[in-house]
């Protein structure tokens, strides 16, 4: 692995444990220790028709501290936003290193035939060119530098990276555009004004994007992400990257889980997967960013 990228991924590394350390500890109990005291749980717990009014006038009533507590998830997925494609870089990495190492195998091998096959009689030329006509499309990819159909492990790590990214620039845009509104509307409703009459479309849209599309797209790339590992298991990776990679799997069903949750009921707020999937994504992320850290050079 070069200096420089190993040097840029020791960056992301830190970034990413930043962000995973602010949706883990900090958040939490800055809701513990400063929104609750001020009746956030009991504001954002109402159900029914008194929901909205109850919550918006919170939120007007204390616009400071619900912004910052918003800002908050901002700057930690802000943090996260090159991981998608610092796992691409990984993955690659890891597939052209196996690539090398198989190329050099079937040179030994194909050196060990070419041996065999000078042995032979003429008799034996059909049955061996017939025998090698299947491996003529890898030989000329192998002569271009490119593994024999790599189209389709790259191609997933390709979807689970862009997919990844935009999630994280989903879920961003609508926290903050959510945020936007709820303080805008909030500062409203505690100035005795009444609910908007689109309050309920207009919230339903804003969840359904963060904690739908953006949760949904960031449990298709750990899906993506999590399944290539596991797929090659020791073959390309030591022990804690394949167990990081079956943990990308749970993170994906939860992620998941809590999209579809959304998806089906998304003016009640916040399902009850949300909280748990956000932590274990970000406990997943705290552990890539710990490996990140802890990359040095490879030796000859």
């Amino acid at each position: 692995m070069k200096g420089s990228l190993l040097a840029r991924l020791r960056r992301n590394g830190v970034a990413y444990i930043l962000g995973a350390l602010l949706l883990l500890p900090v958040i939490p109990l800055y809701q513990t220790l400063l929104l609750n005291p001020l009746g956030y749980t009991t504001a954002f717990s109402v159900t029914g028709i008194n929901r909205f009014a109850v919550s918006l006038t919170w939120i007007g009533n204390h616009p400071l501290p619900f912004i910052i507590y918003r800002l908050l998830f901002i700057i930690a997925f802000a943090l996260l936003l090159s991981f998608p494609f610092s796992l691409f870089r990984i993955i690659v990495a890891q597939e052209l290193m196996g690539q090398q190492e198989r190329e050099e195998q079937a040179l030994q091998e194909d050196e060990a035939d070419d041996e065999e096959y000078d042995e032979t009689d003429d008799e034996g030329d059909e049955e061996y060119d017939e025998a090698d006509d299947e491996g003529e499309l890898a030989q000329e990819h192998a002569e271009h530098g490119m593994p024999p159909y790599a189209w389709r492990g790259k191609g997933f790590a390709v979807l689970a990276a862009w997919a990844g990214l935009f999630g994280l620039i989903v879920y961003l845009l609508g926290t903050l555009a959510s945020t936007l509104y709820f303080t805008l509307v909030g500062n409203s409703v505690a100035a005795h004004a009444a609910l908007p009459a689109n309050i309920v479309t207009f919230s339903s849209l804003l969840n359904i994007t963060t904690n739908t599309a953006g949760v949904g797209l960031l449990a298709l790339s750990a899906l993506f992400f999590g399944a290539m590992i596991a797929r090659s298991g020791r073959t390309l990776w030591p022990n804690s990257w394949i167990a990081f990679g079956y943990a990308a799997l749970a993170v994906a069903a939860l992620l998941s889980g809590s999209a579809v949750a959304i998806a089906n009921a998304p003016a009640g707020g916040q399902a009850t997967l949300t909280a748990p999937a956000i932590l274990l994504f970000a406990l997943w992320l705290l552990w890539l960013g710990i490996m990140l850290v802890r990359l040095t050079p490879e030796t000859e």
